[in-house]
């Protein structure tokens, strides 16, 4: 490994059927008996969707093509192979038992498939993988608590946290409380997607409403000043994902991406690559364009990863060896 390959990274924010390779893609297709549609795909081979709306098309499209724990289990193992390979030391995904539920696979089958890909990625490259299960927002409230109680129902050591995705503009957060609560009473970190699509009254109500550190994305929240000092002021880590707002035209060029006026804020942040083939990003990319585009060294890297391992859904001795991973790197970057 060489230049920023070799900083150590820690990812929280990825969307397991998000994560898919479109080669992978094919060949889960082709082992299902599924046929997928051209104009999923650009000539060079790579995703092709036009919009928000489109993406989201696409990404059920590929959801549909998962249909054993086998192909779950290929997912994350490819996936955690990749970052490993970027340098990554922890990653959690988040995993949609709904997407898997509408092909007819089970809770346990699909845990069955997700557990098994984190357990041959680390036997071959030492990277830890954790999940965290997420409801869909626009499936609605009831939908949510019954995605608890299955967490509940059965547990298992690498299922570490709850969260929610989907539309943002779909019912309010208060909605929501019951699930949140009754995973948080389970013992179960959480963290919810706000102030991506929606603005930045999402994330004030997400974090004076729900029992949430860390909120997905969260960039929305540059916009009004004082809920930036709350956001500091309380601790909340922002997983934000650059690669995926530009792709998703949220904002139309680094420089107008508020990374910068968060750190600036004193908000805790990391970086994550969300969805990263239909956006064209990674992990490693994502570091990368940190510091070509918003100017972070070397050390102010580290800091993100020390930061993204200090807010992990992780137990504590886990935490403590990843710890130890980055102090010798800690010296060197600083």
């Amino acid at each position: 490994m060489t230049g920023l390959t070799r900083l150590p990274k820690a990812e929280l924010h990825c969307h397991i059927e998000g994560a898919v390779a479109p080669g992978l893609l094919h060949r889960l297709a082709d082992r299902n008996g599924i046929r997928l549609p051209t104009a999923m795909f650009a000539p060079d081979g790579r995703y092709a969707w036009t919009d928000f709306s489109d993406f989201l098309d696409a990404y059920d499209r590929a959801s549909e093509c998962l249909r054993h724990p086998a192909d779950y289990r290929d997912i994350m193992y490819e996936y955690l192979m990749a970052c490993a390979a970027e340098g990554a030391v922890y990653v959690e995904i988040f995993s949609s038992p709904d997407h898997a539920a509408a092909v007819g696979m089970s809770y346990a089958g699909h845990l069955e498939g997700l557990t098994a890909g984190i357990d041959d990625a680390f036997t071959e490259a030492g990277i830890i993988g954790r999940v965290i299960v997420t409801c869909v927002r626009h499936l609605g409230p009831q939908r949510a608590v019954e995605i608890v109680r299955s967490m509940k129902a059965e547990p298992h050591p690498y299922v570490v946290g709850f969260g929610m995705g989907g539309d943002e503009h779909r019912f309010v957060l208060a909605d929501f409380v019951p699930a949140f609560r009754l995973a948080h009473e389970a013992g179960y970190a959480c963290t919810v997607h706000a102030g991506e699509v929606a603005g930045p009254d999402s994330v004030r109500q997400a974090i004076d409403l729900l029992p949430v550190s860390r909120i997905g994305h969260g960039v929305r929240a540059a916009e009004d000043s004082r809920l930036l000092e709350d956001i500091a002021r309380r601790g909340i880590v922002l997983e934000v994902c650059p690669g995926s707002n530009l792709a998703l035209g949220l904002y139309p060029d680094h420089a107008s991406h508020p990374l910068p006026r968060l750190i600036a804020a004193g908000c805790r942040v990391t970086l994550n690559s969300d969805d990263p083939p239909f956006f064209g990003t990674s992990i490693g990319r994502e570091y990368a364009a940190a510091a070509k585009h918003f100017g972070l060294s070397e050390a102010a890297l580290l800091r993100i990863t020390e930061t993204a391992v200090d807010a992990a859904f992780v137990d504590p001795e886990t935490r403590l060896s990843l710890r130890q991973q980055l102090s010798g790197q800690s010296v060197r970057a600083h």
